[in-house]
This record gives C-alpha cells, sequence and structure tokens, in this order.
C-alpha cells in the first residue's frame, strides 16, 4: 500500500504545487472564503468525491464558507471513519516577494501555510479516492474557514454538528513550519500548544489641555503604570514551570503633543495550559487593572474574549502517527517538539475526539522565503515538502482504518 500511495502521491505533485499556488494567489481573509471553499469543492467534485458545502456559519443568517467531503473505501464494508483537517484563511499581510505566484490581493496572503494545508488535504482526499478499492472504511476532508479570527472555524464545525455524520473516530491536522527542514516531522503526545484569549482594555481618565496636568487624570500614565504590573502579576501568578504569557501588541492613546486623550485603549493576549490558571488569571487581571486605575484616579474596563482551549495530542493516536512518519522518512527525520505558545483552534478537535497534531518541516536555506517566519511578509514554503503531508496524511488515515 505504501508503495501505491507514493507512486499516486508523486503523480499528483504538479497537482498538488498548481493548487497551493493558486490558492497563495487567491487568499481571502476569515469567513470570507468564498472563491477558496468553491475552488476547492470543484476539484473533489470533479473526481466524483461527495462534497457538503456552506458549513461553520459565523451567524446564523451567513452563508458558511466551510466543507466537508467523504471519501469511502470499497474493499470491505466498514463505518469507521478517520478526519483530515486543513483550514483555508488568510491573513491581513501585505506579501513581498515570490513573482511567480505572489497574492493579487491587496494586503492580504497566505502567510501562515494555510494554502499549503489545503492542497496537501486535497491532494490526499483524491488519492485516497483513486486507491478506494484497496481500503475499507471512511475519511472525511474537514476544510474549515476562519483559524485565524474569533471564534475559530473548528469550534463552529463542532457546534454546528458537521463532524458527526459519519463520525470520526478522531482527526488529524498538520501545520507547516521553516523551523523543521523539509523532510522533517515533529510530534509532541499530550498538551502542545497554549489556549488563548484576547484581550481589550479601556483605560478612562480626564483629558484636556496637556499644559494643565493639575487638572488631568491621565490615562496615559495610568496604562504606563498598569502594564508592566500586569506583566509581572502574570509571571508571578504560577509555579516556576508553569507555562503561561501576557503580551500587548495594541495601544491607542489619540491624543497629541499638547492634548492627553479621555481614553487609551489596549489589546492584548493571554496564554496558558491549565484550565484552573486560566480562570484564576482572568479574575486577577481585572482586579488589579481596576486596583491601578482607581488609584490613580481613573477607571478601567475589561473585556476578555475567550479563545481557543489547549491543543491535546491523544499519546495513543500520536504514537501511532508518529511511527507511521518513521516508516516514511526514517527516525532521524522525526523530532520531539517542544510546547507551544502558540494557539491552533484544531484544539476544539481535540476537546471532542483524539486528535493528532504534527509539524511539517518546510524550511530551505537555498530557497528564498522559507526561513521566514510565519505570520511575516515574506513568508514561503519549500513545495517539495506538500508531497510528504499528503502522503503522511493518505498513510496515517489508512493506518487507523486497518485498527
Amino acid at each position: 500500500m505504501k508503495e501505491a500511495v507514493r507512486e499516486a502521491i508523486s503523480a499528483l505533485h504538479t497537482d498538488l504545487v498548481a493548487w497551493r499556488r493558486h490558492l497563495h494567489r487567491h487568499p481571502e481573509l476569515s469567513y470570507q472564503e468564498y472563491a477558496t471553499a468553491a475552488f476547492v469543492a470543484e476539484v473533489l467534485r470533479r473526481e466524483g468525491v461527495e462534497v457538503r458545502t456552506g458549513v461553520a456559519r459565523l451567524t446564523p443568517d451567513a452563508e458558511g464558507t466551510g466543507l466537508i467531503a467523504v471519501v469511502r473505501g470499497e474493499r470491505t464494508a466498514s463505518e469507521v471513519c478517520i478526519a483530515l483537517r486543513a483550514d483555508m484563511d488568510a491573513l491581513p499581510i501585505q506579501e513581498v516577494g515570490k513573482p511567480a505566484y505572489c497574492s493579487t490581493n491587496p494586503g492580504v496572503m497566505h502567510a501562515c501555510g494555510h494554502d499549503a494545508h489545503t492542497a496537501m488535504v486535497l491532494g490526499a482526499g483524491i488519492v485516497l479516492h483513486r486507491l478506494r478499492e484497496l481500503w475499507s472504511g471512511h475519511v472525511m476532508l474537514v476544510f474549515q474557514p476562519g483559524e485565524e479570527k474569533e471564534p475559530g472555524g473548528a469550534s463552529l464545525m463542532v457546534k454546528e454538528g458537521v463532524l458527526n455524520n459519519p463520525k470520526p473516530a478522531c482527526i488529524i491536522g498538520q501545520h507547516v513550519t521553516p523551523e523543521l527542514p523539509v523532510g522533517a516531522l515533529g510530534f509532541r503526545s499530550g498538551p502542545f500548544m497554549a489556549a488563548a484569549d484576547e484581550l481589550y482594555l479601556t483605560v478612562k481618565g480626564r483629558g484636556g489641555h496637556a499644559a494643565q496636568r493639575d487638572k488631568l487624570v491621565d490615562p496615559i500614565l495610568i496604562t504606563g503604570k498598569l502594564l508592566p504590573l500586569l506583566y509581572e502579576a502574570v509571571e508571578r501568578s504560577a509555579a516556576p514551570g508553569e507555562p503561561r504569557l501576557i503580551s500587548f501588541g495594541k495601544v491607542i492613546a489619540n491624543g497629541a503633543t499638547n492634548i492627553v486623550p479621555d481614553v487609551v485603549t489596549i489589546d492584548g493576549t493571554l496564554r496558558t495550559f491549565n484550565e484552573e490558571l486560566r480562570a484564576e488569571l482572568h479574575t486577577m487581571l481585572l482586579r488589579v487593572s481596576k486596583e491601578v486605575a482607581t488609584a490613580m484616579g481613573g477607571s478601567v474596563d475589561l473585556r476578555i474574549v475567550k479563545g481557543s482551549p489547549v491543543v491535546k495530542n491523544d499519546p495513543e493516536l500520536t504514537a501511532r502517527l508518529r511511527a507511521v512518519a518513521v516508516d516514511l522518512v526514517g527516525a532521524e527525520r522525526v523530532v520531539d517538539m517542544d510546547i507551544r505558545m502558540g494557539a491552533e483552534d484544531f484544539a476544539y478537535y481535540t476537546h471532542v475526539m483524539p486528535g493528532c497534531f504534527y509539524r511539517l518541516g518546510t524550511g530551505d536555506p537555498h530557497k528564498p522565503g522559507t526561513q521566514s517566519g510565519l505570520h511575516m511578509a515574506a513568508f514561503d514554503i519549500d513545495e517539495d515538502a506538500l508531497g510528504l503531508g499528503a502522503t503522511l496524511m493518505v498513510m496515517g488515515a489508512l493506518n487507523e482504518l486497518r485498527g
């Protein structure tokens, strides 16, 4: 079976690259993936694969931009189902480089590899369909929107119940990474990626002329005192070694050289691996913020948008998939990953079924952009990784179906 899969993936390599480049040229932001979903559906339907579109609706009256496809094995009757997941959305970044396939949508690019994820699951599904006489069971292809935006598209797929017919026994996902070279794969059993919450603080004071400080309650001054105390409070909130992190990436004080504003807004993120600590930090952040602002004559509002939970890689599934990876590329190219403070809405699937989320190496020091970090304007991948990613998804699914 392995050689049949490798030959089928090799024969599809030109298509994998073409699909990825098409998607890269035409990126769409979260919950706007209409053309992306239509493209994926067209390719699958042309192959004869059953497709359901319009799922993962952001609001009840919205048109869903997610889709589900089911590939059915024909060797013997079996109701076992395995899911393979891809995310489809892009980021609001102006791309640089890649003249052959640069984004044609100004200010939007696939800077996180979702174009590659989609192409690889698409390729895996087509190969499984072409080899359907050799295996039994079902493989569900999950193409979700909105991984980059709350609420994560995975949460909507779960909430709508679109993964219940047929219901997968487990789900497999992958993410490209420039940290590993092409041909390498990274695994971690158990907690892998952090729970993520969005923080929105509004610091309120009394603004006015900058030369009349005796009449002001300066929200900028309050903010200047508050931020380091919040960082320090989170650092001291748990025992050493307990992963947690707070960061602020946006501060707006819309005054002028001689104008102190009434309000400062601050946006940030909180990352944790412990649900009990997560709840405690929510309470603590509000308490510290109010104490500081009140002591300085102002006030503060804190809105917390609770995001994805922790990605929990099922130990047994991860061990089996890791063994498949070793068989494909050799033990020296399969590495153990550390926990990551980054978040992934694949987490929602792992809280309702066994899941494994692994890393696919796409870095090559000799190819421009492939060493660039995720979410950066120059980000690119070595497309030689597409075949391996698709192959591992196929072989991982078949290994589970045989079990």
